[in-house]
């Protein structure tokens, strides 16, 4: 898809790679709609990109539906939409609450779900549209530590992948952005951690993954890493399941300050 004309709606544009893919999409002659639960941030933003900003809490289904209402109310038809918004708090199987569980469903899956709900049906009047989602390689690969964010990430991958399949040859290009340590609000302290710097290498800036977005979109093409390494990961893991679920095991016990026991073997 090209942008220039087109109407964009990214959610979670306040800060990090939703306000990079905001100027971005900008530059490229988009309208951008950008909405955030941070309505401060959102307004900072869309004055930089010369957009709109809307407030909108993505875990409340109507309050989403109003969104769509207002961006098409004043910049007309969405072309683009960005679900991008997502949150990262929780642990393990016993010390995340079940609210916790539910607040990041709502906000990590189904919020995307709500979202293409509403926009989907007017681009497959028009014959076009593009989809556009912010799942994480932890959505591919899974992650230690947070379970709810993992396992909402994972149904991310798997939305995207059925809107890809299912909606191509009527003219909906989808795209799944599964970023690595992207330099954010949401890494946090991490973001100068040794578990960062090992990330498949140096962190990437939110103004280079917008590139990488950018890039994916005008060649209509689904998978967006971040980093090379991504993919060799992402091989490994099909290839062998057995031995990769053992390599995060013995990831998982050094994590716990445990011996390896496996330590010198490949």
């Amino acid at each position: 898809m090209k942008l220039e004309g087109k109407v964009a709606v990214i959610t979670g544009g306040a800060s990090g790679i939703g306000a990079a893919c905001a100027k971005a999409f900008a530059q490229s002659g988009a309208q951008v709609a950008v909405v955030d639960v941070n309505l401060e941030g959102a307004t900072s933003v869309a004055k930089t990109v010369e957009g709109i900003a809307i407030h909108c809490d993505l875990a409340d289904a109507s309050a989403i539906d109003a969104m769509v209402q207002t961006v098409e109310s004043q910049l007309g038809p969405i072309d683009l939409l960005f679900n991008n918004a997502g949150i990262g708090s929780g642990s393990d199987i016993f010390a995340s609450p079940i609210d916790e569980w539910q607040r990041q469903w709502d906000v990590n899956l189904m919020s995307h779900v709500h979202a293409v709900r509403a926009v989907l049906p007017g681009m497959l009047d028009r014959g076009e549209g593009y989809l556009l989602h912010t799942a994480s390689m932890a959505g591919i690969l899974s992650s230690h530590g947070n379970l709810p964010y993992a396992v909402s990430k994972h149904a991310v991958v798997g939305l995207a992948e059925w809107l890809s399949f299912t909606y191509a040859h009527r003219g909906i290009g989808v795209s799944l952005l599964a970023p690595l340590a992207v330099r954010t609000p949401m890494l946090g302290d991490a973001a100068e951690s040794e578990w960062a710097s090992q990330a498949g290498g140096p962190i990437k800036e939110p103004d280079d993954v917008a590139q990488q977005v950018l890039e994916a979109i005008s060649e209509d093409r689904f998978l967006v890493l971040t980093d090379q390494i991504a993919q060799t990961w992402m091989e490994r893991k099909t290839a062998d399941p057995e031995r990769w679920l053992n390599g995060m095991n013995r990831l998982q016990q050094r994590l716990e300050g445990g011996d390896d026991p496996a330590a010198g073997s490949n």
